[in-house]
């Protein structure tokens, strides 16, 4: 039972599966057919209905003209006196009317009835008590429908009734002639409404069409190319435009990665080109264990650096995946800068370089420490190989934000690098670019967009850099 049950259901799903494959252009037609069809027939009955209504009425106000017109000269008409056809009665046409008495027989009758009563007994009986309104498909010695209206009346102590009826051959044909207009009007103009509908999906949907095509035939090899966008303002033109826009971000991205992978694999290059050459030297004759200790100290250099360079890509690959973690807990402003203080302490002091912190006791931040001292380290990084004199580890801070600066004195940045000096691989040709990747800044921005912050740079006056960090306080 259950899997008879289940057969209908299936059919079912399976002829919406087809019909969901159809074009859209066909389905959106027939949605439009349907929906024209069901308030095509709905608008033909009402109107049929409407004018059966109207004839109807036409004839039942017509049958009670014709009775109000009778019941006074039957009423003062002896009705033993009334003779067959020879009264008032008498009408040409194809209107009948009929004088009853109260068995039934016929008194009085216009000529057309042959004498035939028009009602039959338990009608008449039925009319002798009220006025009767019936219809007769078949009328003896007639053709056609016919329509009748009864009504009692009292002539002196007699009980009559006076029938009067019309042919329904008029009101058939008006209703014919409009049936037969409808059946032939409405299956015309659903056409027509199809094919228009028809024209009118297919050209909607021409400009898709046409964006689809030029879609298939875009590629990486031809950058810059864009679907046509119609100059409608509709719903499709701002499709067009949306998808240009995501392919304009889309050929960014791409062009960022090709020049990501540029760059890494010309940065990796450089120091495995050293380390082989440093390995090559060594082994090229014996030498004394001195050289030797030499190039193995050049190796381990150029080996750090390539472990950072890789440390720095993969970070980078992290905030790309949106898989960079950066939990949030309170610290202490202060014991962060001293740490990177005291990390590049030996540094500085071999460089002649004076490090100062300045920042209060018990200002904290929630911030992800590991992270944080990673980019003040590269910011203090920089400090050390580009600038000169002094180097502060600042604050700047309100109940909502806090800025951590690191800032030198020297010749600062170039003011045409200012606006792509946090872009990956972006180095200045000024006196602050030798020796780094070009990811140091990069990943700082990095870092500081994880807790919700950014990143800045910009030259101080009198001469020096000044970057830093904007962060929230507080972690949502």
């Amino acid at each position: 039972m259950k899997r008879r049950g289940r057969l209908p259901i299936l059919v079912a799903a399976r002829r919406l599966n087809r019909l969901s494959r159809l074009p859209i252009r066909f389905r959106l037609t027939g949605v439009f057919v349907l929906a024209m069809a069901v308030l095509l027939a709905g608008f033909g009955v009402i109107i049929h209905m409407g004018l059966r209504s109207a004839l109807d009425e036409s004839v039942n106000s017509s049958l009670q003209t014709r009775a109000d017109l009778l019941i006074p000269l039957v009423e003062e008409t002896d009705p033993h006196l009334l003779p067959m056809g020879g009264s008032g009665l008498a009408e040409e046409g194809e209107s009948l009317a009929q004088v009853l008495d109260r068995n039934g027989r016929v008194l009085d009758a216009t000529p057309q009835t042959g004498g035939l009563p028009l009602l039959t007994p338990a009608e008449s009986a039925q009319a002798s008590q009220g006025t009767l309104l019936v219809q007769h498909d078949a009328v003896p010695g007639l053709e056609g429908r016919y329509r009748f209206l009864a009504t009692p009346v009292h002539s002196g102590e007699n009980e009559l009734v006076v029938v009067v009826g019309s042919s329904l051959d008029t009101r058939d044909e008006a209703l014919s002639l409009l049936l037969i207009g409808l059946l032939i009007g409405c299956p015309a103009a659903l056409v027509l409404a199809s094919f228009l509908a028809y024209l009118l999906a297919s050209s909607a949907l021409r400009p898709v069409e046409a964006m689809r095509r030029e879609a298939e035939a875009i590629s990486a090899a031809e950058p810059g190319r864009r679907l046509p966008v119609p100059p409608t303002g509709d719903e499709v033109a701002r499709l067009g435009a949306t998808l240009n826009a995501m392919l304009a971000r889309l050929e960014n991205a791409f062009t960022r990665e090709r020049d990501f992978v540029s760059d890494a694999s010309h940065e990796l290059r450089t120091p495995l080109t050293l380390l082989k050459a440093e390995l090559d030297l060594a082994l090229s004759r014996p030498r004394p264990p001195a050289e030797l200790e030499n190039a193995l100290r050049s190796a381990a250099v150029e080996s750090d650096r390539l472990s950072q360079l890789a440390e720095d890509l993969l970070l980078l690959a992290r905030a790309d995946e949106g898989r960079l973690s950066v939990p949030g807990v309170p610290l202490e402003v202060r014991d962060i800068l001293i740490s990177v203080r005291e990390r590049f302490a030996r540094r500085a002091s071999e460089a002649g370089r004076l490090l100062k912190v300045a920042a209060p006791a018990g200002l904290k931040i929630c911030a992800d420490r590991t992270r944080l001292e990673q980019a003040l380290s590269n910011l203090l990084e920089n400090a050390l190989r580009h600038g000169q004199g002094p180097i502060q580890l600042a604050t700047i801070f309100d109940d909502e934000h806090l800025e951590l600066h690191v800032l030198d004195r020297g010749s600062g940045f170039r003011e045409d690098f200012l606006p792509r000096a946090f872009e990956r691989f972006s180095r200045s040709d000024s006196s602050r670019a030798g020796g780094g990747t070009g990811l140091g800044l990069a990943i700082v921005r990095i870092i500081a967009e994880a807790h919700g912050g950014s990143a800045y740079a910009a030259n101080r006056e009198g001469g020096g850099a000044d970057v830093w960090l904007s962060l929230p306080r507080r972690r949502p």
